[in-house]
């Protein structure tokens, strides 16, 4: 969640006003960052917030975002009939949990599964992905005990260009993060680059199916096949952990024949958001191991004081039910046919986007959504002095778009990219207007006959990673 400094806002109003047409006998005013004395009408106080909320930008046209901006009315009404649903009361709401199981078995199946399988719905992808290493360290540490060994100095081996998660999971668990650096000529986790970093206290290799930065894939088997060789050779049993937040709910359906899930036995656990491809609103991820031998029994703990015997996995204990249903409601609405063709209708578009900005002379195209729909692109390297991909993104918020621009990672973090996320809802004809958009702001940019003016020296990035 976002940290917020007390005390440290800029607005100079201590107060908000009330609009007098609802606000009846209401306090024409009200206190901005304390709890009000007296209370309101129910209208006035939604009037308030309403109208604040209509100040967010347009969600349609948030091209910066990987979460689910639209579900369809029926989905809507279901969520509305359960969103006081929690999922941690499973003696309270027996169904919800029994459903929550069936969208595990479903995923496990999706993800061909060998047998039987352990997992569990999360708040987000990032929960799920704090669970696939917390199983890993575990694990690690029960065996390096079980040796005499020691235990207290875990590593966990990853691509630079991980999804922040991974460096909260180091910090906030004690794991030495070892980061393989990324290229230009060489963007992701390869065998090669992999394997030196590799020793007796790596408790797993996270590899990405559909990197936050680009949206391409990491090569889960040719990785596997490296590590399955090492044991060979040096006895060094190391699992890999595939983070596929986004990549998990597209590569089943829009590239059945790459290998990267249960199909390989040192994949021990695979997460993937549910609000992200799974077409869920916010708030919903998941995680499966390939076999329940692989979930550490002393992660899991059972309470009783909610009115049974109930195991349960998670970082956090309430957390809403309605997701778990919506994602249900999508599986079996959908079908695997169903999915695909909507996810195939993203990566069209994707695919239609990065060809028209590929053409611009002046970018250079790092992906073009054929893994996951997401592409990313750079200015082409001496093309002007006069303005950057930070003044794109600040001109195209002007037509109502937000697309990112932020640095890449370290090793390459002097290249600025600009990425675009297609998600569900993006249609064809709104892609052409976002390319039409793109073409006058990239015109206004090069008619200029001097330097964009700056607010500030310092960097800028419009990219919250």
């Amino acid at each position: 969640m976002p940290l917020h400094h007390v005390g440290r806002g800029k607005n100079p109003s201590e107060t908000v006003s009330v609009n007098p047409m609802f606000g009846g006998g209401d306090e024409p005013v009200i206190p901005r960052n304390r709890i009000p004395d007296g209370e309101m009408s129910p209208d006035t106080a939604y009037g308030v917030v309403h109208d604040e909320a209509m100040l967010d930008g347009n969600a349609r046209l948030n091209l910066a975002t990987f979460v689910t901006t639209w579900m369809e009315p029926q989905a809507a009404q279901l969520y509305s009939e359960t969103y006081d649903k929690n999922m941690i009361d499973k003696d309270e709401y027996p169904q919800t949990a029994e459903i929550e199981s069936r969208c595990v078995q479903m995923l496990a199946d999706l993800w061909n599964a060998p047998g039987e399988t352990i997992g569990t719905s999360a708040i987000g992808s990032s929960e799920a992905c704090m669970l696939g290493g917390l199983a890993f360290k575990r694990r690690w540490q029960n065996k390096r005990k079980a040796e005499g060994k020691s235990f207290d100095k875990p590593n966990l081996i990853m691509s630079s260009a991980v999804q922040v998660v991974w460096e909260k999971f180091c910090n906030y668990w004690d794991v030495e993060p070892r980061y393989v650096p990324v290229t230009l000529e060489n963007p992701s986790l390869t065998p090669e680059t992999l394997l030196p970093f590799i020793d007796e206290n790596t408790i797993g290799v996270v590899v990405i199916m559909g990197q936050t930065y680009t949206g391409i894939y990491e090569p889960v088997q040719e990785v596997a096949a490296a590590l399955d060789d090492l044991q060979a050779r040096t006895g060094l049993d190391i699992p890999i952990h595939v983070d596929g937040a986004s990549g998990a709910m597209i590569a089943p359906f829009l590239q059945p024949d790459i290998v990267w899930d249960f199909r390989l036995e040192r994949v021990h656990s695979i997460n993937t958001s549910g609000h992200k491809y799974g077409l869920v609103y916010p708030g919903l991820g998941w995680v499966i191991w390939r076999t329940p031998d692989l979930l550490p029994d002393d992660l899991i703990f059972r309470v009783s004081y909610l009115g049974g015997n109930m195991p349960t996995l998670a970082l956090n204990f309430s957390r809403p039910g309605a997701q778990v249903l919506l994602q249900y409601y999508n599986f079996i609405r959908l079908g695997r046919e169903g999915y695909y063709r909507v996810q195939k209708t993203s990566q069209d578009v994707a695919l239609h986007i990065s060809g028209e900005v590929g053409a611009l002379d002046a970018f250079e195209l790092l992906s073009d959504g054929s893994d996951i729909p997401v592409f990313a692109w750079r200015l082409v390297e001496g093309y002007t002095t006069n303005w950057d991909l930070t003044d794109l993104s600040e001109r195209l918020r002007h037509h109502g778009w937000q697309v990112p621009s932020y640095p890449m990672p370290a090793d390459i973090e002097d290249v600025t990219v600009m990425r675009v996320v297609v998600r569900n809802g993006l249609s064809m004809d709104l892609a052409r207007l976002f390319v039409q958009d793109v073409k006058r702001s990239v015109a206004f940019l090069d008619g200029l006959t001097g330097p964009m003016p700056r607010e500030s020296s310092d960097p800028v990035s419009t990219f919250h990673h």
